[in-house]
């Protein structure tokens, strides 16, 4: 199995890109970076960490079609590709409703825009002109100059990985891309997961093993196993709150429990989390623990279909230790 680990802007850049180049050198194959209005923009960052690392892939982790065109998307994953030597990698996915509520975006049709986005910038990234005539996006006549072959040595075929959840958009995700990033961190929702993901790559006769299938994991581990949970805790309450229902009822989780958390995040009592969040609600939303939990629950991902595991927020109550340790789990596995 793969390592990679996600990194939230939400610090400076070049403390991020540190971050990025620590990870490096703990053996990660593939750092990620989330695209939020309110944080410092996601492509400028990846091509810092793009100059600050040599080895390890670079990816937005996920990107959405709706406030970037497309167009604009390619142009900016292959500016990353270009500055990385070919380690770029795009994320796309839906996106997330309560934002695209503040901006006054509708969010439409997200299974035909992030399809047909994964479509147009394939086909961007050959250098050809590109038309296109789809309930989402249309083109004609585009053309992204520099990614044509005969004008860089940098390979531009770039891999796209779909953010995905819902059973129709792993099922999409199944057909377009070259891997799924899904946010989970429990083997239930992967067994789940892999019905939907061999049905969308089936119905266009691709074989599933080709899919990089990366669980976009809530990840905390320390060697004190309490603080390691208390870090998980205020994260695994975000995930519950803006779950699905299948997947709420997956885990056992009431209307009630989701109802009592989502009241306490509106009102910022992020104190009162650490009471209503259990350890057990953590252990089906999180990889959390000391080292040989956490190596545990990774083990258990990969025998549930997991090909890449990404330590995401808040990875443990010290970044830098934590990345350590993850190291040391890579090393071991």
């Amino acid at each position: 199995m793969k390592f990679g680990i996600e990194f939230v802007p939400n610090e400076p850049v070049f403390k991020i890109a540190a971050y990025a180049k620590a990870a490096e050198e703990q053996g990660f194959e593939y750092v990620w970076i989330t695209d939020h209005c309110n944080n410092r923009e996601v492509y400028s960052t990846m091509s810092v960490l793009a100059l600050a690392t040599s080895k390890i892939k670079i990816g937005t982790g996920v990107t959405n079609p709706y406030t970037r065109s497309p167009v604009v998307t390619a142009g900016s994953i292959a500016s990353v590709n270009e500055i990385a030597g070919g380690r770029a990698i795009l994320g796309i996915g839906p996106g997330d409703k309560m934002t695209f509520e503040a901006l006054g975006l509708a969010g439409e049709k997200p299974l035909a825009a992030v399809k047909e986005s994964a479509e147009v910038v394939r086909e961007l990234l050959t250098g050809k002109k590109v038309s296109y005539d789809g309930d989402f996006i249309k083109l004609k006549n585009v053309k992204l100059d520099f990614a044509n072959p005969k004008k860089t040595d940098v390979d531009m075929n770039i891999p796209i990985y779909i953010g995905a959840q819902g059973p129709k958009m792993l099922e999409t995700a199944g057909a377009v891309g070259d891997g799924i990033l899904i946010n989970g961190s429990h083997p239930d929702d992967f067994k789940a997961a892999a019905i939907q993901i061999k049905k969308g790559a089936d119905a266009v006769g691709r074989n599933v093993k080709d899919i990089d299938v990366a669980a976009y994991t809530c990840f905390s581990v320390d060697e004190d196993v309490e603080k390691a949970y208390a870090a998980a805790k205020p994260v695994v309450a975000f995930i519950i709150a803006g779950a699905a229902d299948a997947i709420l009822e997956r885990h056992g989780i009431s209307q009630f429990s989701k109802k009592e958390i989502a009241d306490a995040i509106v009102q910022g009592d992020f104190k009162g989390l650490n009471t209503i969040i259990t350890d057990s609600m953590a252990d089906r939303f999180a990889v959390v623990g000391g080292f040989d939990e956490c190596m545990k629950k990774a083990k258990e991902l990969e025998k549930a279909g997991v090909t890449q595991l990404v330590a995401g927020s808040p990875l443990g109550p010290n970044k830098e230790k934590s990345i350590r340790l993850i190291g040391k789990m890579i090393s071991e596995f």
